[in-house]
């Protein structure tokens, strides 16, 4: 029983020294961007648009195919229960509904976390092990404003773009399949597509990919600064900031859908 609850205790304060970590980055990262350009500091734009095309552009390919074939499946499955009913016509808000409320933000949030949010982790943990991060500090250069803030920008500005897209390429692909699966013409599944969705629906997805950004750049930033060893650690932040994020990014979703469901 006294092992037990050691483990608990441990687990509950290492948990609590995370968040605290994790709140404090935020912190710095939200003033360096929104709050000390009023003072004069600028905010370095060529290293916020590398990192926006290096996590965002070079992201498009990968986020349109999985999110085309989500919504091809998606179109498979539903049509598999609405054909029962002859309601196929509710196939294209079924998909587009889904897509642009909850699986464009959560897809596109998981495959940047495991392709940029390892990126960073890796990229600062390899900074810190060769103690290029001291020497910022030696300069008298603020670490977060240099490393974190361009990366911060990136998302804030790409996971939107891309949410769009994968929006898009969910609801093309389930049209796909419905154009020479189930017999309706473009125009039909256009007209059902525009008659099905609102703008709530895309605005709710839109500040969820948002939120799902800034906690993909938050943990892989203060993994990727709280490296200790050499490569074996920088290895362990890689995959810590992975499940880290995605489960957050998970539990930030329920309670954001719980939120739309009961206001909306």
């Amino acid at each position: 029983m006294t092992g037990v609850l050691t483990y608990l205790g441990r687990s509950t304060l290492d948990f609590l020294r995370y968040v605290s970590g994790l709140y404090e980055l935020s912190k710095k990262t939200a003033y360096w961007t929104f709050v000390a350009p009023f003072k004069g500091q600028r905010v370095k734009w060529g290293n916020a648009i590398h990192q926006m095309v290096m996590a965002g552009v070079n992201s498009i390919p990968i986020v349109s195919m999985i999110s085309l074939f989500i919504g091809i499946v998606m179109a498979l499955q539903g049509a598999y229960q609405l054909q029962k009913f002859g309601a196929n016509y509710y196939v294209t808000a079924l998909v587009g509904v889904s897509m642009t409320r909850e699986l464009g933000p959560l897809i596109t949030a998981i495959i940047i976390a495991g392709r940029s949010g390892s990126a960073f982790a890796a990229e600062l943990g390899t900074m810190k092990v060769s103690e290029e991060i001291d020497a910022f500090q030696a300069m008298g250069l603020d670490s977060v404003r240099y490393l974190v803030v361009p990366k911060y920008l990136a998302l804030l500005v790409m996971m939107p773009c891309l949410t769009l897209l994968s929006d898009l390429s969910g609801i093309v692909g389930g049209g796909l399949f419905e154009i020479f699966q189930l017999d309706q013409t473009a125009l039909m599944f256009m007209t059902a597509t525009r008659d099905a969705l609102e703008m709530h629906d895309i605005t709710t997805g839109l500040i969820k990919s948002v939120v799902f950004g800034l906690i993909i750049t938050g943990v892989g930033c203060y993994e990727g600064f709280s490296v200790k060893g050499g490569a074996e650690g920088v290895g362990k932040a890689t995959t810590s900031s992975v499940v880290v994020s995605i489960f957050l990014i998970i539990f930030a979703d329920v309670i954001f859908t719980a939120i739309f469901y009961y206001t909306g």
